[in-house]
């Protein structure tokens, strides 16, 4: 069975003590729900931007969020989709791995709609590579990496998940274990593209999964692509006969560091806004505000008939929902009869 090799040095640890205090400013700091929708969205389309941009896709951050917006863009039918397929991937995280189980299969799904319609071949698409790669520079032909042999990835993907449910793996802080299933899935470079980005998705289904960002503020990514070449020397630090990740998880966990530093920084902005504006607690909202909310901020606004749809609930119990919203002060009502309709407030 996989046993990832590592030893927490004081860099680590340090970091980890870093990364706690940030992370409770952030969870206890009073926002109300349109911010914290911003924060989320702002998360995602920073993230599909520089993970797909790390693997060469040429869409800028403007186009990046315009796409996320629905809106049209000029560029290349691969690039626009490839956005696509993360933001997909990154808005749907909590559909993944059920009963926080990984599976080979949830492997190959995330890699299949990461990569709909990108790839030469279709049928490349969510399943484990049949031809061999390696990984070097494609101008000087010079080669960085050589994964296991074709007929070794679904063994190796296989210990890799039961790592990854084991209780050695869950009871390891969840950044060790991200970074750890990050590079693992790297090393193993299951498919003939976008191992990148599927390592990358993994890690983020890990740290929502077992609690760490669930609120999904901050994008990791944004570091990797801030500086491609140390994220990539940081992936060679590992010695391909020791396979010793500590190097590598020093790099991962000060990304992690420096990101949750920047989301701590710009959610104190906005909760000392929040607090000027007006002095009272952080808005507790349950599970079906929050997606009236999101609801609202995707499509500026929403009626009756959409909370119905939405969360598949009888007419006067949307209404409920809706008048607990507008009461606590987070939406407004617009219109009358069947034009009525609400929005943030």
């Amino acid at each position: 069975m996989f046993k990832p090799k590592f030893r927490y040095t004081n860099k680590i640890v340090k970091l980890l003590t870093k990364i706690a205090a940030s992370r409770e400013v952030i969870l206890n700091s009073p926002l109300v729900p349109k911010w914290e929708v911003s924060l989320r969205k702002d998360a995602i389309i920073r993230s599909a931007h520089s993970s797909t941009s790390i693997e060469g896709n040429r869409l800028s951050l403007s186009q990046v969020t315009h796409l996320a917006e629905g809106r049209k863009i000029m560029a290349s039918r691969k690039d626009k989709q490839e956005v696509l397929n993360y933001l997909s991937v990154l808005e749907r995280l909590d559909k993944f791995v059920k009963d926080g189980k990984f599976t080979a299969d949830e492997i190959l799904k995330i890699h299949k709609q990461l990569t709909r319609g990108t790839l030469d071949k279709q049928t490349d698409e969510g399943v484990f590579r049949n031809r061999y790669v390696v990984v070097g520079n494609k101008l000087t032909g010079e080669i960085d990496f050589q994964p296991p042999q074709n007929d070794e990835v679904p063994s190796l993907v296989q210990e890799m998940v039961e790592w990854l449910n084991s209780k050695g793996a869950v009871e390891l802080d969840s950044i060790i274990e991200a970074g750890v299933g990050h590079y693992e899935l790297v090393r193993i470079h299951p498919f003939i593209d976008g191992n990148g980005r599927t390592a990358r998705v993994l890690a983020a289904i890990i740290l929502y999964q077992r609690g760490f960002d669930t609120k999904r503020f901050f994008s990791l990514d944004d570091y990797y692509d801030s500086d491609r070449q140390a994220y990539y020397r940081a992936l060679q630090t590992v010695d391909k006969d020791s396979l010793d990740l500590t190097k590598w998880l020093e790099y991962f966990v000060e990304g992690v560091a420096v990101s949750l530093e920047a989301v701590k920084e710009r959610v104190i902005r906005l909760s000392s806004e929040r607090l000027r504006m007006k002095e009272r607690g952080q808005i507790a909202l349950t599970e079906k505000q929050m997606r009236i909310v999101e609801f609202i901020n995707h499509h500026e606004k929403i009626s009756n008939k959409d909370v119905q749809e939405l969360l598949k609930i009888a007419r006067q119990n949307a209404l409920i929902e809706l008048a607990k919203l507008v009461k606590s002060g987070v939406i407004k009502p617009i219109g009358k009869g069947r034009a009525l309709h609400y929005v943030l407030k």
